[in-house]
């Protein structure tokens, strides 16, 4: 396993988020995780990043459990991770490159021309070019997007983390995106775990599901084993039905 969560807990006040959650992703697979808007879903991938920390539970990165490293063995363990974020979050200030060179700055010790160079291999991968030079407010929605992956994959990690990568744009730039995830697993041979509530992204990109309900994930299987699940709540949510109220939801 590339990672296995344990028994993992986190709660903001009173706000129990996460409440037991047992996960496993293999190495080189494409798990998406669905629930409903708020069930921490983003929490949980942050927890995976060091953004934030548990309040009881470990998880293993390569057979390593990272939630009580030091900051420097945190690091090291950060640098096999990249996160394509919900809004792309690029930095206003920066150039394109220089958004797409974020991590290579941080992570690697190239020479400058070097990052430049593996900046734009990136940002031609996401099907990109001569837009080096422009600022994230002259980007379109779906452009902002692929800068993002641009910067996630330019450093060469080991896994991909995307947060709702198709919210915000319209579905055909969306299915664009899911051909892009594709693509990297394709290519780059990474993991990727993907959080989102389109079901229809779901059933292309997915190796396997999990849904996360309650703070729990109850249901795993492939978008086959899920899809014929008779699991009520899962059944529910990925019909999208508003019949039958869920405690809850």
């Amino acid at each position: 396993m590339m990672i296995r969560i344990v028994d993992l807990y986190k709660s903001f006040g009173g706000n129990r988020v996460l409440q037991g959650v047992n996960l496993e992703v293999e190495r080189g697979e494409t798990l998406v995780i669905i629930g409903q808007s708020g069930s921490g879903k983003s929490i949980l991938i942050k927890h995976l990043i060091g953004l934030i920390t548990p309040d009881k539970g470990e998880i293993f990165v390569d057979d390593v459990e990272i939630t009580g490293l030091s900051e420097e063995d945190r690091y090291k363990i950060r640098r096999k991770f990249a996160m394509l974020f919900q809004g792309a979050a690029l930095f206003d200030s920066l150039t394109v490159l220089q958004n797409v060179s974020f991590g290579l700055d941080r992570y690697t010790d190239h020479s400058h021309e070097k990052r430049e160079e593996l900046a734009r291999l990136a940002l031609h991968r996401v099907g990109l070019r001569g837009i080096e030079n422009l600022m994230p407010h002259e980007l379109s929605g779906g452009m902002k997007k692929r800068v993002g992956l641009a910067r996630a994959i330019a450093y060469n990690p080991e896994i991909i983390l995307y947060d709702e990568p198709s919210t915000g744009i319209d579905p055909i730039r969306a299915d664009a995106i899911n051909d892009l995830i594709l693509q990297m697993k394709k290519d780059l041979k990474v993991t990727s775990i993907v959080i989102t509530h389109d079901i229809i992204s779901t059933y292309k990109i997915a190796d396997r599901i999990a849904m996360l309900y309650q703070g729990k994930i109850i249901a795993t299987g492939s978008p086959g084993e899920i899809r014929g699940s008779d699991n009520p709540i899962l059944q529910q949510f990925i019909s999208g039905a508003a019949v039958g109220p869920i405690e809850n939801w």
